[in-house]
């Protein structure tokens, strides 16, 4: 095969990652019960250095969650994003193969 057409696919890169969480699955779930358990959520930020928005969005995402089923949650995440750049890579390698048929020789 072609080095170029390699390239282009994505085959011959390195993929590159997403920045990694400071807390775990089972910290931010601590987190959030501890604001639940009577802590304002104004000292429960200021102890753990967040920001409200921070907050809310992981209110939002893990809210009535247990541990395991937040890190089942995040798991299935990283499996989707794979399977779309799966998708899209075999998208883009059927488009040049129309193209390449295309062509009169």
């Amino acid at each position: 095969m072609d080095v170029t057409f390699l390239e282009f696919c994505g085959e011959g890169r390195e993929q590159q990652n997403m920045r990694k969480s400071r807390f775990s699955e089972e910290q931010i779930i601590n987190i959030l019960r501890e604001a639940e358990g009577g802590g304002t959520v104004d000292a429960v930020c200021a102890r753990h250095n967040l920001s409200k928005a921070t907050f809310y969005g992981w209110k939002k995402k893990f809210g009535g969650m247990d541990v395991n089923e937040a890190r089942r949650l995040r798991s299935l995440e990283e499996e989707n994003g794979r399977l779309k750049r799966l998708v899209a890579d075999q998208a883009v390698q059927i488009q040049i193969l129309k193209e390449v048929n295309a062509k009169k020789w």
